[in-house]
Protein backbone atom coordinates (compact mmCIF):
# COMPACT_ATOMS: atom_id res chain seq x y z
CA UNK A 1 0.00 0.00 0.00
CA UNK A 2 1.64 3.19 -0.74
CA UNK A 3 -0.31 7.00 -1.03
CA UNK A 4 0.65 8.94 -4.66
CA UNK A 5 0.57 12.26 -5.19
CA UNK A 6 0.66 13.99 -8.30
CA UNK A 7 2.35 17.53 -9.66
CA UNK A 8 0.39 20.10 -10.99
CA UNK A 9 0.82 18.96 -14.77
CA UNK A 10 0.23 15.26 -13.85
CA UNK A 11 -2.73 13.46 -13.28
CA UNK A 12 -2.92 9.70 -11.67
CA UNK A 13 -4.52 6.73 -13.68
CA UNK A 14 -5.73 4.08 -11.45
CA UNK A 15 -6.65 0.56 -11.99
CA UNK A 16 -7.38 -2.79 -10.28
CA UNK A 17 -9.58 -4.11 -7.81
CA UNK A 18 -12.22 -2.02 -6.62
CA UNK A 19 -12.13 0.00 -9.34
CA UNK A 20 -14.81 0.32 -12.47
CA UNK A 21 -12.68 0.55 -15.69
CA UNK A 22 -10.18 3.12 -14.34
CA UNK A 23 -10.05 6.20 -11.43
CA UNK A 24 -8.48 9.50 -12.92
CA UNK A 25 -7.46 11.52 -9.85
CA UNK A 26 -4.58 14.18 -8.32
CA UNK A 27 -3.80 11.57 -5.43
CA UNK A 28 -4.86 9.24 -3.93
CA UNK A 29 -4.02 5.69 -1.59
CA UNK A 30 -2.75 2.47 -3.90
CA UNK A 31 -3.86 -0.66 -2.29
CA UNK A 32 -2.34 -3.96 -3.60
CA UNK A 33 -3.43 -5.47 -6.82
CA UNK A 34 -4.26 -2.16 -8.21
CA UNK A 35 -2.10 -0.29 -10.60
CA UNK A 36 -1.01 3.79 -10.89
CA UNK A 37 0.52 4.91 -13.83
CA UNK A 38 1.41 8.73 -14.02
CA UNK A 39 0.00 10.72 -17.32
CA UNK A 40 1.83 14.19 -18.01
CA UNK A 41 -0.65 16.67 -19.32
CA UNK A 42 1.71 19.13 -20.27
CA UNK A 43 1.16 20.66 -24.17
CA UNK A 44 3.73 19.27 -26.98
CA UNK A 45 4.75 21.33 -29.91
CA UNK A 46 4.56 19.08 -32.89
CA UNK A 47 6.46 20.14 -35.67
CA UNK A 48 6.82 18.59 -39.29
CA UNK A 49 6.26 19.43 -43.11
CA UNK A 50 3.38 18.34 -44.76
CA UNK A 51 3.82 17.19 -48.45
CA UNK A 52 0.62 18.07 -50.12
CA UNK A 53 -0.82 18.55 -53.80
CA UNK A 54 -3.63 21.54 -55.12
CA UNK A 55 -6.23 21.11 -57.10
CA UNK A 56 -4.16 21.48 -60.29
CA UNK A 57 -2.18 19.08 -58.97
CA UNK A 58 0.64 21.37 -58.12
CA UNK A 59 3.00 19.67 -54.96
CA UNK A 60 4.16 22.20 -52.29
CA UNK A 61 5.44 21.85 -49.01
CA UNK A 62 3.11 23.18 -45.67
CA UNK A 63 5.14 23.69 -42.63
CA UNK A 64 3.24 23.53 -39.60
CA UNK A 65 3.57 23.86 -35.98
CA UNK A 66 0.53 22.24 -33.41
CA UNK A 67 0.84 22.52 -29.73
CA UNK A 68 -1.15 19.57 -28.45
CA UNK A 69 -2.69 18.34 -25.40
CA UNK A 70 -4.95 16.99 -22.86
CA UNK A 71 -7.94 18.96 -22.01
CA UNK A 72 -7.69 18.96 -18.01
CA UNK A 73 -11.16 20.51 -17.05
CA UNK A 74 -12.76 17.55 -19.64
CA UNK A 75 -13.05 13.98 -17.43
CA UNK A 76 -14.18 12.15 -20.66
CA UNK A 77 -11.64 13.33 -22.79
CA UNK A 78 -8.99 12.43 -20.31
CA UNK A 79 -10.55 8.88 -19.82
CA UNK A 80 -10.12 8.53 -23.29
CA UNK A 81 -6.32 9.33 -23.28
CA UNK A 82 -5.87 6.66 -20.13
CA UNK A 83 -7.55 4.30 -21.91
CA UNK A 84 -5.76 4.55 -25.53
CA UNK A 85 -2.63 6.73 -25.12
CA UNK A 86 -1.21 6.63 -21.62
CA UNK A 87 1.00 3.44 -22.05
CA UNK A 88 2.97 5.84 -24.77
CA UNK A 89 4.72 8.92 -23.57
CA UNK A 90 3.05 11.86 -25.64
CA UNK A 91 6.70 13.06 -26.78
CA UNK A 92 7.45 9.60 -28.35
CA UNK A 93 7.51 8.31 -31.91
CA UNK A 94 4.18 6.81 -31.76
CA UNK A 95 2.16 9.48 -30.54
CA UNK A 96 4.15 11.67 -33.10
CA UNK A 97 3.62 9.58 -36.13
CA UNK A 98 -0.39 9.60 -34.52
CA UNK A 99 -0.45 13.29 -35.15
CA UNK A 100 1.17 13.58 -37.77
CA UNK A 101 -0.82 11.30 -40.09
CA UNK A 102 -3.91 13.05 -38.69
CA UNK A 103 -2.66 16.46 -39.34
CA UNK A 104 -1.36 15.05 -43.18
CA UNK A 105 -4.36 13.50 -44.11
CA UNK A 106 -6.79 15.90 -43.55
CA UNK A 107 -4.46 18.44 -44.96
CA UNK A 108 -3.95 16.60 -48.28
CA UNK A 109 -7.61 16.23 -48.45
CA UNK A 110 -8.57 19.75 -48.14
CA UNK A 111 -5.63 21.36 -50.30
CA UNK A 112 -6.61 18.80 -53.11
CA UNK A 113 -10.24 20.68 -53.22
CA UNK A 114 -8.31 23.81 -53.34
CA UNK A 115 -6.58 25.15 -56.25
CA UNK A 116 -3.51 27.04 -55.15
CA UNK A 117 -4.64 30.56 -55.47
CA UNK A 118 -7.20 29.64 -53.20
CA UNK A 119 -4.64 28.46 -50.60
CA UNK A 120 -2.27 31.33 -50.83
CA UNK A 121 -4.19 33.73 -50.91
CA UNK A 122 -6.85 32.57 -48.16
CA UNK A 123 -4.77 31.10 -45.54
CA UNK A 124 -6.71 31.96 -43.04
CA UNK A 125 -9.64 30.54 -43.82
CA UNK A 126 -7.16 27.61 -44.97
CA UNK A 127 -5.99 27.31 -41.60
CA UNK A 128 -9.53 27.07 -39.41
CA UNK A 129 -10.71 24.42 -42.23
CA UNK A 130 -7.50 22.30 -40.80
CA UNK A 131 -7.59 23.21 -37.42
CA UNK A 132 -11.12 22.00 -37.12
CA UNK A 133 -11.04 19.17 -39.18
CA UNK A 134 -8.04 17.94 -37.59
CA UNK A 135 -9.78 18.84 -33.38
CA UNK A 136 -12.37 16.44 -34.72
CA UNK A 137 -10.02 13.77 -35.44
CA UNK A 138 -8.60 14.12 -32.36
CA UNK A 139 -11.60 14.36 -29.88
CA UNK A 140 -11.65 10.80 -30.52
CA UNK A 141 -8.23 10.42 -28.75
CA UNK A 142 -8.84 12.69 -26.24
CA UNK A 143 -6.63 15.45 -27.61
CA UNK A 144 -7.00 19.29 -27.83
CA UNK A 145 -5.19 21.50 -30.13
CA UNK A 146 -4.10 24.58 -27.85
CA UNK A 147 -2.33 26.44 -31.05
CA UNK A 148 -2.15 25.69 -34.87
CA UNK A 149 0.20 27.56 -36.74
CA UNK A 150 0.85 27.29 -40.38
CA UNK A 151 3.90 29.04 -41.95
CA UNK A 152 3.93 30.06 -45.66
CA UNK A 153 3.93 27.33 -48.48
CA UNK A 154 7.09 26.12 -49.47
CA UNK A 155 8.40 25.03 -53.19
CA UNK A 156 8.71 21.00 -53.76
CA UNK A 157 12.45 20.91 -55.58
CA UNK A 158 11.58 20.57 -58.73
CA UNK A 159 8.72 22.30 -58.52
CA UNK A 160 9.55 26.11 -58.03
CA UNK A 161 5.58 27.76 -58.85
CA UNK A 162 5.84 30.35 -55.51
CA UNK A 163 9.42 31.11 -56.78
CA UNK A 164 8.49 31.89 -60.54
CA UNK A 165 5.45 33.79 -58.90
CA UNK A 166 7.67 35.75 -56.83
CA UNK A 167 9.05 36.63 -60.06
CA UNK A 168 6.29 37.52 -61.73
CA UNK A 169 5.11 39.67 -59.18
CA UNK A 170 8.64 41.61 -58.67
CA UNK A 171 8.58 42.25 -62.45
CA UNK A 172 4.69 43.05 -62.22
CA UNK A 173 5.89 45.91 -59.76
CA UNK A 174 8.85 47.00 -61.44
CA UNK A 175 7.46 47.81 -64.78
CA UNK A 176 4.20 49.58 -63.26
CA UNK A 177 6.67 51.58 -61.15
CA UNK A 178 8.19 52.89 -64.37
CA UNK A 179 5.19 53.56 -66.12
CA UNK A 180 3.99 55.44 -63.11
CA UNK A 181 7.33 57.63 -62.95
CA UNK A 182 7.11 57.97 -66.82
CA UNK A 183 3.43 59.28 -66.46
CA UNK A 184 4.78 61.72 -63.21
CA UNK A 185 7.46 62.97 -65.26
CA UNK A 186 4.96 63.69 -68.92
CA UNK A 187 2.48 65.29 -66.81
CA UNK A 188 5.33 67.57 -65.00
CA UNK A 189 6.54 68.54 -68.60
CA UNK A 190 3.15 68.64 -70.14
CA UNK A 191 1.88 71.39 -67.36
CA UNK A 192 5.02 73.16 -67.44
CA UNK A 193 4.80 73.97 -70.82
CA UNK A 194 1.47 74.68 -70.92
CA UNK A 195 2.16 76.85 -68.16
CA UNK A 196 4.79 78.80 -70.68
CA UNK A 197 2.35 78.80 -73.45
CA UNK A 198 -0.40 80.61 -71.13
CA UNK A 199 2.46 83.30 -69.86
CA UNK A 200 3.53 84.48 -73.32
CA UNK A 201 -0.24 83.91 -74.62
CA UNK A 202 -1.39 86.45 -71.55
CA UNK A 203 1.96 88.67 -72.22
CA UNK A 204 0.95 89.39 -75.92
CA UNK A 205 -2.42 90.03 -75.10
CA UNK A 206 -1.51 92.80 -72.67
CA UNK A 207 0.99 94.37 -75.12
CA UNK A 208 -1.84 94.25 -78.06
CA UNK A 209 -4.16 95.69 -75.32
CA UNK A 210 -1.72 98.74 -74.94
CA UNK A 211 -1.22 99.39 -78.56
CA UNK A 212 -4.85 99.49 -78.61
CA UNK A 213 -5.45 101.96 -75.79
CA UNK A 214 -2.19 104.13 -76.90
CA UNK A 215 -3.24 104.15 -80.37
CA UNK A 216 -6.74 105.23 -79.39
CA UNK A 217 -5.49 108.06 -77.43
CA UNK A 218 -3.09 109.23 -80.33
CA UNK A 219 -6.16 109.14 -82.28
CA UNK A 220 -8.30 111.01 -80.03
CA UNK A 221 -5.22 113.72 -79.48
CA UNK A 222 -5.01 113.81 -83.63
CA UNK A 223 -9.06 114.62 -83.20
CA UNK A 224 -9.08 117.69 -81.13
CA UNK A 225 -6.46 119.36 -82.99
CA UNK A 226 -8.46 118.85 -86.45
CA UNK A 227 -11.65 119.99 -84.55
CA UNK A 228 -9.71 123.11 -83.10
CA UNK A 229 -8.25 123.60 -87.05
CA UNK A 230 -11.69 122.86 -89.01
CA UNK A 231 -13.59 125.69 -86.38
CA UNK A 232 -11.32 128.13 -88.25
CA UNK A 233 -12.24 127.04 -91.32
CA UNK A 234 -15.21 127.80 -93.53
CA UNK A 235 -18.50 124.98 -94.08
CA UNK A 236 -16.78 123.39 -97.36
CA UNK A 237 -13.45 122.80 -95.38
CA UNK A 238 -15.19 120.99 -92.78
CA UNK A 239 -16.81 118.83 -94.82
CA UNK A 240 -13.07 117.64 -96.19
CA UNK A 241 -12.00 117.39 -92.88
CA UNK A 242 -14.47 114.63 -91.24
CA UNK A 243 -13.65 112.69 -94.38
CA UNK A 244 -10.32 112.63 -93.89
CA UNK A 245 -10.53 111.71 -89.74
CA UNK A 246 -13.03 109.09 -91.17
CA UNK A 247 -10.16 107.63 -93.48
CA UNK A 248 -7.46 108.02 -90.56
CA UNK A 249 -9.83 106.37 -88.31
CA UNK A 250 -10.44 103.28 -90.45
CA UNK A 251 -7.20 102.96 -91.89
CA UNK A 252 -6.06 102.94 -87.78
CA UNK A 253 -8.56 100.22 -87.02
CA UNK A 254 -7.71 98.11 -90.30
CA UNK A 255 -4.16 98.03 -89.10
CA UNK A 256 -5.19 97.08 -85.18
CA UNK A 257 -7.24 94.33 -86.71
CA UNK A 258 -4.94 93.12 -89.30
CA UNK A 259 -2.07 92.88 -86.43
CA UNK A 260 -4.82 91.21 -83.88
CA UNK A 261 -5.65 88.74 -86.29
CA UNK A 262 -1.93 87.81 -87.11
CA UNK A 263 -0.91 87.50 -83.37
CA UNK A 264 -3.38 85.41 -82.60
CA UNK A 265 -2.52 83.21 -85.79
CA UNK A 266 0.95 82.83 -85.16
CA UNK A 267 -0.04 82.00 -81.59
CA UNK A 268 -2.14 79.25 -82.20
CA UNK A 269 0.36 78.01 -84.51
CA UNK A 270 2.73 77.97 -82.34
CA UNK A 271 0.71 76.29 -79.19
CA UNK A 272 -0.19 73.32 -82.04
CA UNK A 273 3.69 72.99 -82.97
CA UNK A 274 4.65 72.83 -78.86
CA UNK A 275 1.77 70.28 -78.57
CA UNK A 276 2.72 68.44 -81.74
CA UNK A 277 6.53 68.26 -80.13
CA UNK A 278 5.04 66.96 -76.89
CA UNK A 279 2.95 64.60 -77.45
CA UNK A 280 5.63 63.08 -80.54
CA UNK A 281 8.38 62.55 -77.82
CA UNK A 282 5.74 61.08 -74.90
CA UNK A 283 4.50 58.32 -78.19
CA UNK A 284 8.84 57.95 -78.96
CA UNK A 285 9.34 57.57 -75.18
CA UNK A 286 6.53 55.20 -74.56
CA UNK A 287 7.60 52.98 -77.69
CA UNK A 288 10.76 52.46 -76.08
CA UNK A 289 9.76 51.72 -72.97
CA UNK A 290 7.16 49.04 -74.22
CA UNK A 291 9.99 47.29 -76.59
CA UNK A 292 12.58 47.70 -73.66
CA UNK A 293 9.89 45.72 -71.23
CA UNK A 294 8.91 43.63 -73.84
CA UNK A 295 12.42 42.01 -74.80
CA UNK A 296 13.46 41.87 -70.91
CA UNK A 297 10.43 39.34 -70.68
CA UNK A 298 11.48 37.56 -73.50
CA UNK A 299 15.13 36.99 -72.68
CA UNK A 300 13.71 36.15 -68.67
CA UNK A 301 11.56 33.53 -70.27
CA UNK A 302 14.15 31.88 -72.83
CA UNK A 303 17.15 31.98 -69.94
CA UNK A 304 14.34 30.21 -67.17
CA UNK A 305 13.53 27.51 -70.06
CA UNK A 306 17.35 26.89 -71.06
CA UNK A 307 17.72 26.76 -67.40
CA UNK A 308 15.14 24.15 -66.35
CA UNK A 309 15.84 22.40 -69.32
CA UNK A 310 20.01 21.74 -68.39
CA UNK A 311 18.76 21.06 -65.14
CA UNK A 312 15.92 18.56 -66.24
CA UNK A 313 18.76 16.56 -68.33
CA UNK A 314 20.85 16.60 -65.67
CA UNK A 315 18.64 14.78 -63.56
CA UNK A 316 18.09 12.41 -66.02
CA UNK A 317 21.30 10.86 -66.63
CA UNK A 318 21.40 10.42 -62.95
CA UNK A 319 18.28 8.51 -62.70
CA UNK A 320 17.69 7.77 -66.46
CA UNK A 321 15.24 4.65 -65.60
CA UNK A 322 13.38 5.77 -62.11
CA UNK A 323 12.77 9.59 -63.00
CA UNK A 324 12.28 9.21 -66.66
CA UNK A 325 8.41 9.62 -66.36
CA UNK A 326 8.74 12.16 -64.46
CA UNK A 327 11.21 14.39 -66.55
CA UNK A 328 9.01 14.05 -69.48
CA UNK A 329 6.02 15.63 -67.63
CA UNK A 330 8.28 18.23 -66.19
CA UNK A 331 9.36 19.51 -69.71
CA UNK A 332 5.64 19.52 -70.79
CA UNK A 333 4.68 21.42 -67.86
CA UNK A 334 7.37 24.08 -68.02
CA UNK A 335 7.40 25.08 -71.93
CA UNK A 336 3.31 25.59 -71.09
CA UNK A 337 4.62 28.05 -68.19
CA UNK A 338 7.36 29.64 -70.70
CA UNK A 339 4.07 29.85 -73.24
CA UNK A 340 2.25 31.75 -70.85
CA UNK A 341 4.86 34.02 -70.06
CA UNK A 342 5.33 34.84 -73.17
CA UNK A 343 1.90 35.45 -74.04
CA UNK A 344 1.02 37.69 -70.81
CA UNK A 345 4.38 39.45 -72.06
CA UNK A 346 3.24 40.39 -75.44
CA UNK A 347 -0.47 40.95 -74.35
CA UNK A 348 1.12 43.74 -71.85
CA UNK A 349 3.15 45.23 -74.74
CA UNK A 350 -0.15 45.23 -77.27
CA UNK A 351 -1.77 46.75 -74.54
CA UNK A 352 0.85 49.72 -73.66
CA UNK A 353 1.18 49.92 -77.71
CA UNK A 354 -2.72 50.48 -77.70
CA UNK A 355 -2.62 52.74 -74.67
CA UNK A 356 0.21 55.30 -76.63
CA UNK A 357 -2.07 55.31 -79.89
CA UNK A 358 -5.06 56.26 -77.88
CA UNK A 359 -3.35 58.61 -76.05
CA UNK A 360 -1.47 59.98 -79.40
CA UNK A 361 -5.36 60.46 -80.98
CA UNK A 362 -6.44 62.07 -78.09
CA UNK A 363 -3.96 64.56 -78.13
CA UNK A 364 -3.93 65.40 -81.67
CA UNK A 365 -8.13 65.49 -81.33
CA UNK A 366 -6.96 68.23 -78.65
CA UNK A 367 -4.64 70.15 -80.76
CA UNK A 368 -7.35 70.69 -83.72
CA UNK A 369 -9.70 71.38 -80.99
CA UNK A 370 -8.13 73.88 -79.83
CA UNK A 371 -7.35 75.02 -83.75
CA UNK A 372 -10.84 75.48 -84.55
CA UNK A 373 -11.61 77.56 -81.10
CA UNK A 374 -8.91 79.99 -82.35
CA UNK A 375 -10.06 79.97 -86.22
CA UNK A 376 -13.93 80.65 -84.58
CA UNK A 377 -12.75 83.29 -82.17
CA UNK A 378 -10.74 84.94 -84.95
CA UNK A 379 -14.12 84.64 -87.60
CA UNK A 380 -16.36 85.99 -84.67
CA UNK A 381 -14.02 89.24 -83.73
CA UNK A 382 -14.11 89.62 -87.41
CA UNK A 383 -17.57 89.41 -87.78
CA UNK A 384 -18.23 91.57 -84.61
CA UNK A 385 -15.40 94.38 -86.10
CA UNK A 386 -17.30 94.80 -89.30
CA UNK A 387 -20.99 94.87 -88.29
CA UNK A 388 -22.09 91.42 -88.66
CA UNK A 389 -21.68 91.81 -92.56
CA UNK A 390 -21.30 88.68 -93.55
CA UNK A 391 -20.27 89.58 -97.34
CA UNK A 392 -17.55 91.91 -96.19
CA UNK A 393 -16.46 89.21 -93.84
CA UNK A 394 -16.26 86.79 -96.75
CA UNK A 395 -14.86 89.05 -98.98
CA UNK A 396 -11.82 90.23 -96.47
CA UNK A 397 -11.48 86.61 -95.90
CA UNK A 398 -11.11 85.59 -100.13
CA UNK A 399 -8.50 88.66 -100.40
CA UNK A 400 -6.42 87.62 -97.12
CA UNK A 401 -6.02 84.19 -98.04
CA UNK A 402 -5.37 85.14 -102.08
CA UNK A 403 -8.21 83.31 -103.12
CA UNK A 404 -9.33 85.55 -106.17
CA UNK A 405 -5.23 85.18 -107.67
CA UNK A 406 -5.74 81.33 -106.99
CA UNK A 407 -8.92 81.61 -109.33
CA UNK A 408 -7.40 83.51 -111.82
CA UNK A 409 -4.46 81.11 -111.63
CA UNK A 410 -7.02 78.52 -112.35
CA UNK A 411 -8.51 80.00 -115.19
CA UNK A 412 -5.34 80.79 -116.62
CA UNK A 413 -4.03 77.33 -116.71
CA UNK A 414 -7.48 75.72 -117.85
CA UNK A 415 -7.16 77.56 -121.38
CA UNK A 416 -3.40 77.60 -121.58
CA UNK A 417 -2.51 75.24 -124.43
CA UNK A 418 -5.80 75.82 -126.57
CA UNK A 419 -5.24 75.89 -130.06
CA UNK A 420 -8.72 76.59 -131.77
CA UNK A 421 -8.81 75.48 -135.28
CA UNK A 422 -10.69 77.61 -137.75
CA UNK A 423 -11.89 76.55 -141.56
CA UNK A 424 -13.45 78.12 -143.82
CA UNK A 425 -14.91 76.21 -146.82
CA UNK A 426 -16.39 77.22 -150.07
CA UNK A 427 -18.47 75.92 -152.47
CA UNK A 428 -16.76 77.40 -155.07
CA UNK A 429 -20.02 79.51 -156.14
CA UNK A 430 -19.98 83.20 -156.42
CA UNK A 431 -22.44 86.48 -156.64
CA UNK A 432 -25.49 84.30 -155.99
CA UNK A 433 -24.42 81.42 -157.98
CA UNK A 434 -24.39 78.04 -157.48
CA UNK A 435 -21.72 75.64 -158.41
CA UNK A 436 -22.78 74.77 -161.42
CA UNK A 437 -23.01 78.24 -162.56
CA UNK A 438 -26.65 78.30 -162.56
CA UNK A 439 -28.73 81.12 -160.75
CA UNK A 440 -29.89 80.99 -157.45
CA UNK A 441 -32.78 83.07 -157.78
CA UNK A 442 -35.25 80.94 -156.33
CA UNK A 443 -35.23 81.08 -152.41
CA UNK A 444 -36.29 77.36 -152.34
CA UNK A 445 -33.00 76.40 -153.91
CA UNK A 446 -31.09 78.52 -152.67
CA UNK A 447 -32.30 77.28 -149.18
CA UNK A 448 -31.27 73.27 -150.51
CA UNK A 449 -28.22 74.54 -151.72
CA UNK A 450 -27.08 76.11 -148.34
CA UNK A 451 -27.73 73.05 -146.36
CA UNK A 452 -25.70 70.71 -148.92
CA UNK A 453 -22.97 73.56 -148.47
CA UNK A 454 -22.93 72.18 -144.72
CA UNK A 455 -22.55 68.82 -144.98
CA UNK A 456 -18.91 69.01 -145.97
CA UNK A 457 -17.14 70.83 -143.45
CA UNK A 458 -19.33 68.56 -141.04
CA UNK A 459 -17.97 65.33 -142.52
CA UNK A 460 -14.65 66.88 -142.08
CA UNK A 461 -14.87 68.04 -138.52
CA UNK A 462 -16.15 64.64 -137.87
CA UNK A 463 -13.12 63.12 -139.69
CA UNK A 464 -10.45 65.06 -138.25
CA UNK A 465 -11.79 64.37 -134.47
CA UNK A 466 -12.62 60.82 -134.92
CA UNK A 467 -10.36 59.43 -137.66
CA UNK A 468 -13.77 58.39 -139.04
CA UNK A 469 -15.35 58.58 -142.72
CA UNK A 470 -18.85 58.67 -144.03
CA UNK A 471 -20.36 55.92 -145.46
CA UNK A 472 -19.85 55.20 -149.28
CA UNK A 473 -23.36 55.61 -149.92
CA UNK A 474 -22.96 59.04 -148.55
CA UNK A 475 -19.99 60.24 -150.99
CA UNK A 476 -15.76 60.30 -149.85
CA UNK A 477 -13.93 62.76 -148.58
CA UNK A 478 -10.88 64.04 -150.54
CA UNK A 479 -8.93 66.31 -148.30
CA UNK A 480 -6.13 68.79 -150.36
CA UNK A 481 -3.68 70.80 -148.60
CA UNK A 482 -5.93 73.45 -148.87
CA UNK A 483 -8.92 73.41 -146.74
CA UNK A 484 -10.84 76.09 -148.62
CA UNK A 485 -10.65 73.80 -151.73
CA UNK A 486 -12.11 70.56 -149.75
CA UNK A 487 -15.07 69.29 -151.65
CA UNK A 488 -17.12 66.01 -151.31
CA UNK A 489 -17.68 63.66 -154.58
CA UNK A 490 -20.30 61.04 -155.05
Amino acid sequence: MMYHVARASEFLVITGIGINELKITKKALVWPLQKCRIIDVTPVNYTFEVNAMSAEKLPFLLPVVFTIGLCVDDRERLIKYAKLLSHHERDSHDVKDLVQGVIEGETRVLAASMTMEEIFKGTKDFKKEVFDKVQLELNQFGLLIYNANIKQLVDVQGHEYFSYLGQKTQMEAANQAKIDVSEAKMKGEIGAKEREGLTRQNAAKIDAETKIISTQRDGDGKKEEVKVKTDVKIYENQREAEVAEANSVLATKKARWSQQAKMAEIEAQKAVAIREAVLQQEVERKNALTKTESLKAQHLSKATVDYEIKVQEANSVLYKKQKEAEAELYENRKAAEAKKLAAEAQTYAVQLAADAALYAKKKEAEGLKGIAEAEGVYVRSLMSALGGNYNALRDYMMIDKGMFKDIAKFNAEAIKGLQPKISIWSNGGTNGQLVDGTSGGHAGIKELASIYQAIPPLLETVHEQTGMLPPAWIGSLSVSADPATSSQSA
